[in-house]
């Protein structure tokens, strides 16, 4: 079977064609990030605009890497959430839209069932049970989950914190490796709770303060330290 993928939950339009008997055979992806950064973070009205402008420019581009038509497609598969609304309307739009006109199913997928089963696409596939209680397809257990913000969304604001722009997650990495282990303590969040749940808001507001508390400019060396006092924060948690 030919598949046409689709993903459009957040910053990124992306369309792949999978060939159940060969794999990947051709892909492409436009990133928001340059327009995203302006802001600091995800702007859902724009991210939205500008899937609407890049899906169909990627459609062709991946049909024509791969030397395929529309109707050699058995089937599309499209992300259906969880995602930004606005976003994922658009790649569900194209997705029923070509099932409609070429009489195929279309097959909807749900965006953290996608990073489950992504390391299937491996040469060297994992076995079920994953460690992460993926007992089977379909049968997933959650053990826990963040109760406030999310571990990126904690990682752009520290890197804005140090000013660093969006995305924020490899600059504050690249800091923490050159940071020095204990020389700056950050709490960490539940990492005595009874449960596997997170929370990372607590530990946002530590850096903030830290940060406020420090003489400016910010050196080096304390941007680098806080971010290894971060991230190891996170990485324990």
């Amino acid at each position: 079977m030919l598949i046409l993928g689709i993903e459009s939950s957040c910053d990124e339009t992306g369309v792949a064609l999978y060939d159940t008997d060969k794999g990947l055979i051709a892909d492409a992806l436009h990133t928001q990030i340059e327009m995203h950064r302006l802001y600091g973070g995800v702007v859902p009205e724009l991210a939205s605009r500008d899937h609407i402008r890049r899906i169909i420019p990627l459609l062709n581009e991946v049909m024509k890497k791969a030397g395929k038509t529309p109707q050699d497609l058995d089937a599309v598969a499209v992300t259906e959430g969880p995602g930004l609304a606005g976003a994922l309307l658009v790649g569900n739009s194209v997705a029923y839209g070509i099932g409609l006109a070429l009489d195929i199913p279309v097959v909807g997928i749900h965006h953290l069932e996608g990073h489950l089963l992504s390391s299937l696409l491996a040469d060297d596939k994992p076995s079920f049970p994953f460690i992460m209680e993926v007992r089977a397809l379909g049968d997933y257990e959650l053990l826990g989950e963040t109760l406030d913000d999310a571990a990126g969304e904690a990682f752009d604001k520290t890197a804005q914190a140090l000013g660093y722009s969006y995305p924020g997650g490899p600059a504050v990495s690249a800091l923490a490796e050159k940071g020095t282990p204990g020389a700056i303590e950050l709490p960490r969040p539940l990492i005595h709770a009874p449960n596997l749940d997170f929370s990372f808001s607590g530990l946002k507001t530590a850096v903030m303060n830290t940060v406020r508390k420090e003489p400016k400019p910010l050196s080096q060396e304390f941007k680098n330290n806080l971010a290894r006092a971060f991230v190891d924060s996170v990485t324990d948690v």
